[in-house]
C-alpha cells in the first residue's frame, strides 16, 4: 500500500488515497454535489464510503451527523484517517462493515438520506473480467454485494418520505429502476452526466424516495464536466 494525502480539490480538505489499489473519483463529488439536504434532515449513511470523498465533501454543507460503511479494512482505514485530519470526528464515523448487515449499526427507519456509489459491474460467468487485485474488484463488481442488497439495507434505514441518492453506469439504469420500484421506491429525479455533449453519457444520478409516489420522475438538464471550472455547487 502506497498511501498519500491529497488535496480534496477545492473543498478545502484533505483526503488520504492508496495510489496502487484504491482512489476516488469523479463519480463520488458529483454524487456528494447532487444530494438536496432538507432542514428536517439530521443523519445521512453513505453505502461503500470507500475512503470517504462522500461524507467528506457533504461535511462542507449541512450539519449532518454522517456515517460511512465500508467493507474493506485498509480502504476503511484511510477514511478514518482523512476523518481525523480534517478535525471532523464529531460530524462523521466510519463503520467496518458490509451493508448487508445493516441492522447491526442502524435502529430501523433511522436515517434521513442514504448515499451510494456502488459497485458497478456484475458479476458474470467470465471471471477474467474481474480485476486479479481484490480490493480493485469488490470496489468494482458485486462480488459482495448487489442491487438488491442495497435496495433492501436503505429500505430497513431510511424514514418513510427519506431519500436515496446513487451514482451508477448508464446501461444499467433501466435495472436501477426497476429494482428501485421493486423495494418500493419512487424516482424522483435523474440527471446525466457527459464527458462530451456530443457523445453518450458516462454516468447517471438518480434520487428515489422511500414510498414516493410513481410518476413523477423529473430528467434535469444535463451536465458536461468540461465546462465546469469547479464542482462546487453545480447542480444549484
Amino acid at each position: 500500500m502506497t498511501v498519500v494525502k491529497n488535496d480534496l480539490y477545492d473543498y478545502g480538505l484533505y483526503i488520504y488515497q492508496d495510489e496502487e489499489n484504491f482512489k476516488f473519483s469523479l463519480d463520488s463529488i458529483l454524487l456528494a454535489e447532487f444530494v438536496q439536504v432538507n432542514n428536517s434532515d439530521l443523519v445521512m449513511v453513505d453505502f461503500c464510503t470507500g475512503n470517504a470523498p462522500v461524507p467528506l465533501i457533504m461535511s462542507t454543507k449541512k450539519n449532518l451527523k454522517m456515517y460511512g460503511i465500508e467493507l474493506q479494512d485498509s480502504i476503511a482505514q484511510l477514511a478514518e484517517e482523512s476523518v481525523k485530519t480534517n478535525k471532523l470526528d464529531d460530524k462523521i464515523k466510519i463503520i467496518r462493515g458490509n451493508i448487508k448487515d445493516i441492522s447491526k449499526y442502524f435502529e430501523a427507519e433511522s436515517v434521513d438520506i442514504v448515499t451510494c456509489n456502488p459497485p458497478y459491474f456484475k458479476v458474470l460467468s467470465d471471471e477474467s473480467l474481474i480485476n486479479i487485485n481484490p480490493v480493485k474488484a469488490i470496489a468494482r463488481h458485486e462480488l459482495e454485494m448487489n442491487m438488491d442488497d442495497i435496495m433492501t439495507s436503505a429500505r430497513f434505514l431510511l424514514k418513510n418520505r427519506g431519500s436515496l441518492y446513487i451514482v451508477h453506469r448508464c446501461d444499467r439504469l433501466e435495472e436501477l429502476i426497476v429494482c428501485l420500484n421493486k423495494y418500493g421506491f419512487g424516482v424522483k429525479k435523474i440527471q446525466f452526466v457527459y464527458s462530451n455533449i456530443d457523445k453518450e453519457a458516462i454516468m447517471v444520478l438518480v434520487k428515489a424516495i422511500k414510498n414516493g409516489r410513481i410518476g413523477s420522475l423529473k430528467v434535469a438538464p444535463p451536465i458536461d464536466i468540461r465546462y465546469l471550472d469547479s464542482y462546487k455547487n453545480i447542480f444549484k
